[in-house]
């Protein structure tokens, strides 16, 4: 059993092909999982298992790797790159501790760098960055640093240089302890102790003493050591980083080449040097169910089980697969647990630590650890597991709302059947993948992130599931909200001659910021409507949002507080109270001046100079608004822009023939944006 101090929850993330599975198979290989290393160009990788990451050589699903490291148990998450897979991204980020963001060393920091950053941000992840691709022409420690303190605000201290640059990068100094480090061909360190070349000394030097006043910017002990000019060990450098870096003010910068295998094993003695264990951050907070009550998940084996459900997925052998974080107590095969959001109690079966594609039976996890579980059936993605006891429900994870869908119908009358079925299990698997029925032609429409979400759902539905199925051209996927106040009460009152329906509820709504989803509150007081019924309420306030009044669109962003109501002792049930709550929502909606809106993208465009004016003109025909142009290296401007994506489609050609093939561009959601009073009436009329 190891130690919670020797354990390390870390996530790899980045931009798309900046090498994060590249550097996760090298962390199999020097831990000792893998005796050969795996390459994402041969679709010989252990993380990337799925036949549709190794067609496209990129991650769609995060994979769960438990590996050790000098007496220390490393769980690591490879994530996605690609922004429409950035769900996964966020439920992994939810659980971690710390996080490794790989920047490519050529391209310094990109769009969805940005993105997982800012996520890591918003749930305090600790990280270590590694600048890959050291060996490729253009690649420069210097200017990546300089993008992370730049565009993402953080404060990088440089805790290696490189030996040689672009295809003479040899290997490392280490600033800290001062010594180079080269590799052999297994990229194992050649000696643990070699001389710095003399020619190299001088700048090894300066840059030794950049990086302590780097530190003493944000640690008071090496201050007092710089001003005092007390020579400081290797051991106090390293512990004042480690301490500025789990409290988020500083993030130590490490260089080397993934592809070549130099520069990972210097990365794993950082991970277990400076990243956290679930002894370096906060108990996670939880709260009773149908409360505000809050209660505090000590990482302690000795209380009550709380895990949290990441993620879900449908193995072909052996069914219904549940990933989960535990908080506090210990996850028993054999025992009896309890989901306070399903309402349902279920027996632990088997038990499993997750090593990519195989998997390994284990008796318990325990808590600050990460494992999975088979045969739940009512779990989903964000549920909390906790012991009979003490029923608990930590904080939920929200998902951004899906920006493109597509209709989708059987060939035959024998694929219905299994493609509701394989849907079900899809939509179990990927929260940001949303299936509704158009009322009016009675297809079935799929909403996801983006066209490559849609063509991988699609591409599974058929090889995974077997349904040959029809797909019809991407749409906009259009949301709708209010943008005032509502106060409604909404009553059910059947009665039938036997056991009738009542339920009556008092839900005041309003609407919330941009991205901020669906909450729910409960405000009931003197026990208006019993606690047992308050989750139905949610449940139906949930499903009305499918489809909202003005064009049978999803519902965002909005509040919901449940303020008052009335049961009956005989009549009420929770399917009264869920009715009841779906009703309260469609009728308020209709009193809260509704408003249509469309996904607007954050636009990147990297073009020669030369063609900055065409590239400008054609985002400005598209309705976009440019927010800034900003030249990079080698006669090359990067152009950012908002633009909506129904003006998107096509854009990929578009560039080509402005730019001669030259110029290539990212694209990730923004934000929603009411629509015109035009495109309001099309819509709707569409929607008739």
């Amino acid at each position: 059993m190891v130690r919670k101090d020797k354990l390390r929850n870390i996530g790899i993330i980045a931009h798309i092909d900046a090498g994060k599975t590249t550097v996760s198979e090298r962390i199999l290989f020097h831990t000792g999982l893998t005796r050969r290393l795996g390459n994402v160009d041969e679709g010989s990788t252990v993380t990337d298992f799925m036949p549709q990451e190794r067609e496209r050589g990129i991650t769609i699903q995060s994979a769960a790797i438990t590996c050790a490291w000098q007496g220390y148990q490393v769980n690591v998450i490879d994530t996605p790159g690609h922004i429409d897979f950035t769900a996964e991204v966020q439920r992994s980020l939810r659980v971690l501790d710390g996080g490794v963001v790989v920047f490519d060393g050529v391209a310094g920091v990109e769009p969805q760098s940005e993105t997982v950053w800012h996520q890591a941000d918003r749930y305090g992840v600790p990280r270590v960055a590694f600048v890959n691709k050291m060996d490729r022409a253009g690649a420069s420690l210097d200017d990546t640093a300089s993008a992370i303190r730049e565009r993402l605000g953080a404060y990088p201290v440089l805790v290696q240089m490189p030996i040689g640059a672009e295809s003479d990068f040899g290997g490392v100094i280490d600033l800290i302890c001062m010594r180079a480090i080269y590799f052999d061909d297994d990229g194992k360190p050649v000696a643990d102790r070699t001389e710095i070349p003399a020619e190299l000394r001088a700048e090894a030097a300066r840059r030794r003493e950049a990086m302590i006043e780097a530190l003493a910017d944000v640690s008071d002990e090496v201050a007092m050591a710089y001003l005092e000019e007390t020579e400081l060990s290797e051991d106090e450098l390293a512990a004042a980083l480690r301490e500025a870096t789990l409290r988020g003010a500083a993030v130590p910068v490490l260089c080397g080449s993934a592809l070549r295998n130099m520069g990972i094993v210097p990365l794993l003695d950082a991970v277990v040097a400076y990243l956290p264990s679930p002894l370096d951050v906060d108990p996670m907070i939880g709260h009773t169910p149908g409360t505000e009550e809050e209660i505090v998940c000590l990482p302690d084996d000795d209380e009550p089980l709380a895990a949290l459900m990441f993620k879900v997925s449908n193995d072909p052998y052996v069914g219904k697969l549940a990933f989960f974080r535990v908080y506090s107590g210990v996850f028993r095969r054999g025992d009896t647990v309890y989901d306070a959001l399903a309402g349902t109690s279920e027996r632990v079966g088997r038990l499993l630590r997750m090593h990519a594609d195989h998997r390994e039976e284990v008796d318990e996890i325990r808590a600050g650890d990460i494992g999975a579980v088979l045969g739940f059936k009512a779990t989903s993605t964000g549920h909390t597991i906790s012991a009979p006891e003490r029923p608990v429900v930590l904080e939920q994870i929200s998902f951004p709302a899906p920006v493109i869908e597509m209709s989708v119908e059987p060939r035959s009358r024998g694929d219905q059947d299994r493609l509701g079925a394989a849907l079900q299990r899809l939509t179990e698997e990927d929260p940001t993948l949303q299936v509704r029925t158009n009322e009016r032609t009675g297809e079935t429409v799929l909403a996801g992130m983006g066209e490559l979400h849609l063509d991988v759902i699609m591409d599974r539905l058929k090889r995974e599931f077997r349904v040959d199925v029809r797909g019809g051209a991407p749409q906009v996927a259009y949301c709708e909200t209010i943008t005032r106040p509502v106060v409604h009460e909404e009553r059910l009152v059947k009665q039938t001659g036997g056991r009738g329906q009542f339920a009556v509820v008092v839900v005041e709504f309003e609407p919330l910021e941009a991205g901020e989803g669906f909450v729910f509150e409960n405000a009931i007081v003197g026990g208006a409507v019993p606690r047992e019924y308050i989750p139905a309420v949610e449940r139906g306030i949930r499903s009305a949002m499918a489809q909202g009044p003005l064009a049978k669109m999803p519902v965002v962003d909005i509040k919901a507080r449940l303020v008052d109501g009335k049961y009956h002792d005989v009549d009420s049930s929770e399917r009264a109270f869920e009715t009841v709550g779906s009703m309260a929502l469609r009728e308020a909606m209709m009193h809260g001046a509704p408003i249509l809106l469309e996904p607007i993208m954050a636009v990147e465009v990297v073009a020669p100079q030369d063609y900055t004016g065409d590239v400008i003109g054609d985002l400005s025909s598209r309705a976009g608004t440019v927010n800034g142009i900003e030249p990079r290296s080698s006669g090359v401007q990067t152009i950012t822009a908002h633009v909506p994506l129904a003006r998107m489609f096509g854009y990929a050609t578009a560039l080509r023939s402005a730019t001669q093939g030259r110029g290539t561009f990212t694209m990730q959601f923004s934000h929603y944006q009411q629509v015109s009073e035009e495109t309001r009436k099309e819509i709707a009329a569409s929607a008739a």
